[in-house]
C-alpha cells in the first residue's frame, strides 16, 4: 500500500501518524468545521469561494488566528500536499479546522488548528452521471435552522443517520428536511428543483449548507437566462417537478432519476453541467 501524507498545521506527516488525543475538541464536541474541495487538471477549483466560506465559518465559531488563511495559502498547501502524495492532476481535498484547546464545553482558548487531506480521483472534469439517482425523503430527524445551519461543521450526526437510512433502503441519496418540514438539502449536497421552466433551490434561511457549488450553479443559471428562485420549498414538489438535481464541490452536478413512482428529465441539469466544465 502506498504511503499517504497529510498536512497538520503546516507540517507534512504520515497519514497514520497520531496527531490527536482523546481530549481533542473536534472528537469530543464536534468543535470545528471542514471544507471539501476539488483539485482538477493540477489546479484547485474555486479557491476564493472555499476560503471565504472557511473564514465566515471560523468567525461564527469564534476561532482565532485566521490571519494567514487566504486563497494563496490554500492553493499553496493543496499543491504541496498533491506533490508529496504524487496523486497526479485530479483529486479531492478536505480541510478540517478545529479549536486547538483544552477545557470542557467552555474552551481554554480559541486558537485554531487544521488538517489537510487528499484522495486521488480518476476524472479530469465534473462527470455527469449517466444513471440518474433514486432518492427518498429522510424524515426521522430534521435539521435545525440557526446560525450554524449554513456551515459544514464537524457535528454531522444528522447526515450519518440519513446515510444509514439510505443504505438500509438501498437508495442513492436522501433529502433532508428542516425543522419546519421544508426541503433543506441532501446528505452531502445542495438541492435544485426544476418546475415550470424555473429553477428552485432552498434559501439559506431554510437551513441548508451554503455550498460552494451551489453558488457556482446559481451564477451559471443566471448568466444563461434561467429564472432562479431561492425559496421555501415544500417537499411535495418532488411529486410534480420536471427535474431534480444535487450539487457539491467534489462531484459537481448529479441528476436524480426517480422519487417513489415519479421519474424526472435531465435537460437543464445536463446543460448546466456542460457549462460548469467550461469554467
Amino acid at each position: 500500500m502506498v504511503k499517504q501524507f497529510i498536512n497538520f498545521n503546516g507540517s507534512i506527516i504520515s497519514s497514520d501518524h497520531q496527531i490527536f488525543t482523546v481530549s481533542n475538541r473536534g472528537f469530543r464536541y464536534g468543535d470545528g468545521l471542514f471544507e471539501s474541495m476539488r483539485y482538477m487538471n493540477g489546479q484547485l477549483k474555486f479557491p476564493d469561494l472555499h476560503i471565504d466560506r472557511v473564514l465566515k465559518g471560523m468567525k461564527i465559531l469564534k476561532l482565532e488566528n485566521s490571519f494567514h488563511l487566504d486563497s494563496w495559502f490554500l492553493r499553496e498547501k493543496v499543491e504541496e500536499l498533491a506533490r508529496r502524495n504524487k496523486i497526479g492532476p485530479d483529486a479531492r481535498f478536505r480541510l478540517t479546522v478545529f479549536r486547538d484547546s483544552g477545557g470542557l464545553y467552555s474552551p481554554e482558548s480559541n486558537k485554531m488548528a487544521y488538517v489537510l487531506e487528499c484522495q486521488s480521483m480518476d476524472e479530469s472534469q465534473y462527470t455527469f452521471n449517466n444513471k440518474g439517482l433514486i432518492i427518498d425523503v429522510y424524515d426521522e430527524l430534521t435539521k435545525s435552522v440557526n446560525i450554524l445551519s449554513n456551515l459544514k461543521t464537524c457535528n454531522s450526526l444528522i447526515y450519518v443517520l440519513a446515510g444509514i437510512f439510505k443504505n438500509q433502503y438501498k437508495l442513492d441519496e436522501v433529502m433532508i428536511l428542516n425543522q419546519h418540514g421544508f426541503l433543506c438539502e441532501s446528505i452531502s449536497s445542495n438541492v435544485f428543483v426544476v418546475y415550470d421552466k424555473k429553477l428552485y433551490t432552498p434559501s439559506l434561511n431554510e437551513g441548508c449548507i451554503g455550498g460552494v457549488m451551489r453558488q457556482v450553479v446559481m451564477r451559471l443559471a443566471i448568466e444563461n437566462g434561467i429564472e432562479l428562485i431561492e425559496a421555501q420549498v415544500n417537499p411535495d414538489i418532488l411529486n410534480e417537478a420536471d427535474e431534480v438535481f444535487i450539487t457539491n464541490a467534489a462531484k459537481g452536478i448529479q441528476w436524480v432519476m426517480g422519487y417513489n413512482s415519479k421519474r424526472y428529465f435531465n435537460e437543464m441539469s445536463k446543460f448546466l453541467s456542460e457549462k460548469l466544465n467550461l469554467l
